[in-house]
């Protein structure tokens, strides 16, 4: 029995000795996982954005504004309304006879620059051709006819404008301006009524006033209507060809102006 007992202490003893060792061991084994510092996430990439010619994209500035610069292409309708003619021929005044201009519908250039976010100045350039007659009084009465073919002529009328803008930077922007008009009449031709085979006239210009509005259609394009109200006088005259004849007419063609187009802002 006491040699049992001295077996049994024995073990005891024994595996008291190992458990350290084999703890000991166990710790200092290297792990098999390493844990790695976590680095910050990595978006995709994203294909670059590209917005259209006519597409509003959120780069798309709304409205029209300081530094703009527009070009527009529109029709244009020019109505002269006539008033306060007077015709004479070789210094004697025809009493009644008026002086007749048509109208005419041509396209139209014009560039705008805005100064501030209010104020822009707009430049138009377009030409139009315009039939003129000399109607009733007392050349009917030497004519025999109440309307005189008197010829045509080319009209160049470059008009500076500066506007007012009531609301930048807004789809829909009204304007109001005020500016003058240069007019110049070139490639005249008579039409021989009376012998007449020289037709002329002089340079002239006046004041104009003008309003209108700009609406922002897709990206960069606007939709513009605009009405101008030109006052200018005329001052013409026609000679037969050994100039023995030679009729003179002052006209007052205050021409009403129309027009309606699209622009791109650059």
């Amino acid at each position: 029995m006491k040699n049992i007992r001295k077996l049994a202490l024995s073990a005891v003893l024994g595996a008291s000795a190992l458990a350290p060792v084999a703890g000991h061991a166990q710790t200092a084994a290297p792990s098999t996982y390493v844990n790695a510092p976590l680095a910050a996430p990595v978006a995709p990439a994203q294909p670059k954005g590209h917005c259209g010619i006519f597409e509003t994209c959120a780069s798309t500035k709304i409205g029209l504004g300081r530094g703009d610069f527009m070009i527009r292409l529109s029709a244009v309708g020019v109505l002269p309304e006539d008033r306060d003619s007077k015709v004479w021929a070789n210094g004697a005044a025809l009493t009644g006879t008026r002086v007749k201009t048509t109208n005419q519908v041509m396209p139209e250039l014009t560039f705008e620059y805005f100064v501030t976010d209010n104020i822009s100045l707009d430049l138009i350039a377009t030409s139009t051709r315009h039939e003129v007659q000399a109607n009733g009084g007392a050349l009917s009465a030497l004519t025999g006819t109440s309307k005189t073919d008197v010829g045509s002529a080319w009209v160049l009328p470059p008009t500076v404008t500066v506007a007012w803008h009531f609301r930048p930077h807004k789809r829909l922007n009204p304007y109001v301006g005020i500016g003058g008009t240069f007019m110049w009449f070139h490639n005249m031709n008579a039409s021989g009524a009376l012998g007449l085979s020289k037709l002329n006239s002089g340079f002239t210009g006046g004041p104009s006033i003008n309003a209108g509005v700009d609406y922002q259609l897709v990206g960069n394009w606007f939709f513009n209507f605009d009405v101008k109200q030109m006052f200018v006088r005329m001052h013409a005259w026609a000679e037969n060809s050994d100039e023995s004849l030679k009729v003179k007419a002052h006209d007052s063609l205050d021409p009403t102006v129309i027009s309606a187009g699209i622009a791109y802002r650059f």
